[in-house]
C-alpha cells in the first residue's frame, strides 16, 4: 500500500519532485539558450540526491556556501564543487587543502589575508587552489569593493606556485542587473587591458536569475532557492505558487478563538525570515489567512471564521524562505501528487563550518 502525506507525522516538509524536476528543467534550458554554465548551489537543499540530479540535468558542477557542506558532497560522489566563501583559520585550511586532492575544487577570496592563507597551506599540502577573487557589484556583504582591488589579487594569485586565479565572482544585489553589468564591464575592460585572462565570471541569485544573460562576461551563474523556489521567490517575481516545490505539512493543534487557530509548527520549521513579506507563509488551503506570530514550537494564523482550519486539520504552507526549513529538518518527503515516495536525509544539515 502506497504511504500518502496524511499518514505523516507533522510538522513535515514535502518536495514535490515533479516541480523540482520542472523547476530545474526550465533552468538549464535557459542557462543553455544563453551559453552560461549552472552551478547551482546546494545550501537550498542540503540532500546529495538533488545535488546529483542537478549535474545529471546538465549542471557543470555545484556550489556549497560552507566547506562542510563541501565534505558532505564530496563524499556522496560530487566532483567538481565551488566554495563561494572566505575560508579562514588553520583547521579549516587544512580541511580545504585535503578536499582539494580529492575533488576539482575552486573557494572564493576578497583579501590579501585570505589569499595569503591559501597560497600557504596549498604550498604545505603541495597541491594548487583555484581562487575565484569576489567583487561587491551592489549587495554589500563580501567582495572588493573596486575592480582595481579584484586585480590586484588576481596578481597576487598569478605568481603564487600554489594557486592559480580562476576568475571573478560576485552574488549581486537583488534587483541590481543594471548595476551589476557596469561593475562587471568595468573590471573586464581593466583586465583586458592589464593583459590578464578572466577565465570564469560567475554570478548567482535566484531573484534575477531569467535576467543573468544581460550581464555581458558572465559565463556561469549559481542559483540555489530554484530548485524549490519559496514565497519571497514569488514575491520577487521569479516563479509562481504552483512552481514553489518545497511546503511544510502542519496541523492545528489549537483554536482559541472562531478567528485564531495555532499551529505545530513554529520558528523551528518556518523560520522567522520575513523577507519584507507580511507573515510568514502562504496557506495552500486558506490563501486568506494570515500566519501571524511564530514561537518556536507554535505558529498562530489568523483567518475569519467560516474559512479557518478546524482543529486537528492539515495544512501545506509554502515558507516564506525554503533555504532555512531545509537546515532544520533531519528528513524531507519526497511526493507525487499526495503519495509518499522517499524518506530522504538532508545529509548537509547544520553544516556551517
Amino acid at each position: 500500500m502506497s504511504l500518502t502525506i496524511d499518514k505523516l507525522a507533522t510538522p513535515s516538509v514535502l518536495i514535490d519532485i515533479d516541480r523540482v524536476r520542472a523547476n530545474l528543467r526550465r533552468a538549464q534550458d535557459y542557462a543553455d539558450t544563453h551559453g552560461l554554465r549552472l552551478r547551482p548551489h546546494i545550501k537550498t537543499h542540503k540532500v546529495p540526491a538533488l545535488a546529483r540530479l542537478q549535474v545529471e540535468l546538465g549542471a557543470c558542477g555545484i556550489t556549497c556556501q560552507k566547506l562542510s557542506e563541501a565534505e558532505v558532497m564530496a563524499d556522496a560522489g560530487l566532483s567538481d564543487i565551488f566554495i563561494s566563501y572566505n575560508i579562514v583559520g588553520a583547521d579549516k585550511l587544512s580541511r580545504l587543502t585535503a578536499l582539494a586532492r580529492r575533488i576539482t575544487l575552486s573557494v572564493a577570496a576578497d583579501s590579501a589575508y585570505t589569499v595569503s592563507g591559501y597560497i600557504d597551506a596549498a604550498r604545505a599540502a603541495d597541491v594548487t587552489l583555484t581562487v575565484l577573487v569576489e567583487c561587491d557589484t551592489g549587495a554589500g556583504r563580501c567582495g572588493v569593493a573596486t575592480a582595481d582591488a579584484a586585480l590586484d589579487l588576481a596578481r597576487r594569485l598569478e605568481g603564487a606556485s600554489h594557486a592559480r586565479f580562476g576568475g571573478l565572482m560576485t552574488y549581486p544585489k537583488a534587483g541590481g542587473t543594471e548595476q551589476t553589468a557596469a561593475w562587471i564591464a568595468g573590471a573586464l575592460d581593466l583586465f583586458a587591458r592589464a593583459g590578464m585572462a578572466v577565465p570564469v565570471v560567475s554570478s548567482g541569485g535566484t531573484p534575477d536569475m531569467w535576467r543573468a544573460h544581460l550581464v555581458p562576461g558572465v559565463t556561469e551563474y549559481r542559483p540555489g532557492t530554484y530548485i524549490y523556489m519559496d514565497r519571497s521567490q514569488v514575491a520577487a517575481g521569479a516563479a509562481t505558487l504552483d512552481e514553489c516545490a518545497l511546503t511544510v505539512q502542519a496541523t492545528v493543534v489549537s483554536r482559541p478563538s472562531e478567528t485564531r487557530a495555532v499551529l505545530d509548527a513554529g520558528t523551528k520549521t518556518l523560520t522567522s525570515d520575513l523577507l519584507g513579506l507580511d507573515g510568514f507563509g502562504h496557506v495552500l488551503s486558506c490563501p486568506s489567512a494570515r500566519v501571524d506570530a511564530l514561537s518556536e514550537e507554535h505558529g498562530v494564523i489568523q483567518a475569519d471564521a467560516e474559512v479557518l482550519p478546524a482543529l486537528g486539520e492539515r495544512v501545506r504552507i509554502v515558507p516564506n524562505h525554503a533555504c532555512v526549513v531545509s537546515n532544520m529538518f533531519d528528513r524531507v518527503y519526497f511526493v507525487s501528487g499526495d503519495t509518499v515516495l522517499d524518506a530522504v536525509p538532508v545529509a548537509a544539515r547544520g553544516c556551517v563550518t
